[in-house]
């Protein structure tokens, strides 16, 4: 499932500045009340690559189950400013980033991919917390960016 999933990153990532060039640059800023705009959605993507790619890099030396701590993510995409940067800046990094999540997730081996982690309670609540390994949030991120590209394109 991991290897679908890194290839499902690698495609999205060769495809999606090509079709986000194709919008207009009120298509990339507009959006309704209390939502994102497509940079926004952008910018949340990047601020998950930065975030995961850390976590993708800390649990593989963690000594025990690796917790994962929540960010806030409106927080970031305002003081980051996604809105207000160019289109070209922002593809540039969320590709870097995901092509550093691939070069890393690709070589981590696979007893190292079933160290098990732990979702914080601010993210999970106890009483719906299951047990997870690296493997899987690795392929539970590219779903989540699976999960806003049907709202960006």
């Amino acid at each position: 499932m991991l290897t679908d999933a890194l290839t499902r990153l690698r495609n999205h990532i060769d495809e999606v500045p090509s079709r986000l060039v194709n919008f207009s640059e009120p298509e990339l800023t507009d959006h309704l009340p209390g939502k994102w705009s497509r940079k926004e959605i952008l910018g949340h993507l990047i601020d998950s690559a930065i975030n995961n790619l850390k976590r993708f890099t800390d649990a593989q030396s963690a000594e025990g189950s690796y917790l994962i701590q929540s960010y806030n993510q409106n927080k970031l995409v305002v003081v980051n400013q996604y809105q207000k940067l160019p289109l070209a800046h922002l593809l540039t990094l969320w590709s870097s980033l995901n092509r550093q999540i691939l070069a890393v997730a690709e070589a981590i081996p696979t007893d190292t991919l079933n160290r098990s982690i732990q979702i914080s309670q601010a993210i999970q609540p106890a009483d719906v917390r299951q047990l997870h390994t690296l493997g899987w949030l690795i392929e539970d991120y590219v779903i989540h960016l699976e999960h806003h590209l049907k709202t960006l394109l």
